[in-house]
């Protein structure tokens, strides 16, 4: 029999963004905006520098969420549930395809800390596809340190490293918005990543008024304001998958007591650290018939979803 304590969920509720920073009412000004993203950014603060049990799953959730736009700017089609398959159904050690690295850069920075190096960047920009030297690497990680150091708030700290790659690649504005959320980290001191703003490039934030929503891109005019508006709505919405997250999570501890396979608990370590767990797993103490089984228990139980929607191959998360 597991037994674990259903507090170890969250030591306390997840913050939330409050109302009047997410206001839509008329264009803010760059003044406003700004004031929005620091009573934002204050309530994400907490999160990001929590450890609930939850935190594992929820920090993948957002890399795959900022992967799902990326595959748009990297002209492919993939959604997240093609993501979801592509890392999931992979084999250990096999080649994950163009869509499953570009998710791969997205969990890495969600678990790595804020630190850059010209190694680090090296096998990013492969992951993505980009084919850069080492002297712009260490250039690129010269830059980098020198933003995040230069005491100019966080979120434009952010627009200005994303608009510093892509003047210097305009064919690398992937990395540029994955570089922008680790200067974010590094200007707020928090332990590692949020992966943030890719959710939002795509988003009303980064369209232009009277220009015919014309996407704006790093280093184009408006784009400080724009960060600091996308920021504000990303901070909501990663407090309200926190927050949906923590009662999901809540309740699987809450379950587990009832759950008398041998190795169960090796299993809830995972649905509350990955995005998903496959169905199709074994471990050293569960067959892939006795997994089968727990995750059915557990979905007779609602501490699980099927995230798939498939009769096979199935995919079980918070």
């Amino acid at each position: 029999m597991i037994r674990l304590d259903p507090a170890a969920a969250s030591p306390a509720p997840p913050p939330s963004v409050p109302a009047w920073a997410l206001a839509a009412a008329g264009a803010p000004s760059d003044t406003d905006a700004a004031f929005r993203v620091g009573a934002a950014l204050g309530a994400l603060d907490t999160l990001a520098r929590a450890q609930p049990a939850w935190a594992g799953a929820w920090r993948q959730r957002l890399a795959l969420k900022c992967a799902a736009p990326s595959m748009r700017l990297a002209g492919r089609t993939e959604d997240e549930a093609a993501l979801r398959d592509a890392w999931q159904l992979c084999p250990a050690g096999a080649d994950p395809g163009p869509a499953g690295a570009i998710l791969g850069t997205w969990r890495q920075l969600a678990l790595q800390p804020q630190a850059v190096s010209a190694d680090r960047l090296a096998k990013v920009t492969e992951m993505l596809g980009l084919a850069w030297d080492e002297k712009s690497l260490a250039d690129l990680c010269t830059q980098i340190e020198d933003v995040a150091g230069s005491q100019r708030p966080a979120p434009f700290a952010a627009a200005a490293i994303a608009a510093h790659v892509v003047a210097m690649r305009p064919d690398a504005e992937l990395l540029a918005w994955w570089l922008a959320d680790l200067v974010l980290a590094q200007s707020l001191r928090w332990p590692r990543p949020l992966p943030l703003l890719m959710a939002q490039a795509f988003g009303p934030a980064f369209r232009t008024e009277g220009g015919g929503g014309k996407r704006i891109r790093p280093g184009e005019r408006g784009f400080e304001r724009a960060v600091c508006l996308a920021l504000v709505q990303g901070a909501a919405e990663v407090c309200r998958l926190a927050a949906e997250l923590s009662r999901r999570a809540e309740k699987l501890l809450a379950v587990a007591p009832k759950l008398r396979a041998k190795g169960a608990g090796d299993v809830i370590f995972l649905l509350l650290n990955e995005d998903a767990v496959a169905g199709s797993l074994t471990t050293k103490n569960l067959s892939r018939f006795a997994v089968r089984r727990l995750f059915e228990r557990l979905q007779q139980l609602e501490a699980v979803r099927e995230l798939s929607g498939r009769a096979s191959f199935r995919l079980f998360g918070l």
